[in-house]
């Protein structure tokens, strides 16, 4: 079983239909990950666990729907 990377990233995105919108296309993507974003969250937190992460590939698919999108250090 190969470790899990977890990476946590800051959006804009504000409402919860939204939310569910935006995680169901990142599951789409990214069929073997659990992905979950708090868009009640003062940084609207969003969390992708997976065998490998790509954080590139996720803040580009968020920023082409139209929010933002950044890594939380």
């Amino acid at each position: 079983m190969r470790p899990t990377m977890v990476e946590v990233f800051k959006t804009n995105v504000g409402e919860k239909d939204q939310s569910k919108w935006l995680v169901g296309k990142l599951r789409r993507h990214f069929p073997e990950s659990r992905i979950n974003l708090d868009a009640e969250d003062c940084d609207r937190v969003l969390r992708v666990e997976a065998a490998e992460v790509r954080p590139e590939e996720v803040i580009e698919l968020v920023t082409s729907s139209g929010f933002h999108c950044e890594i939380l250090p």
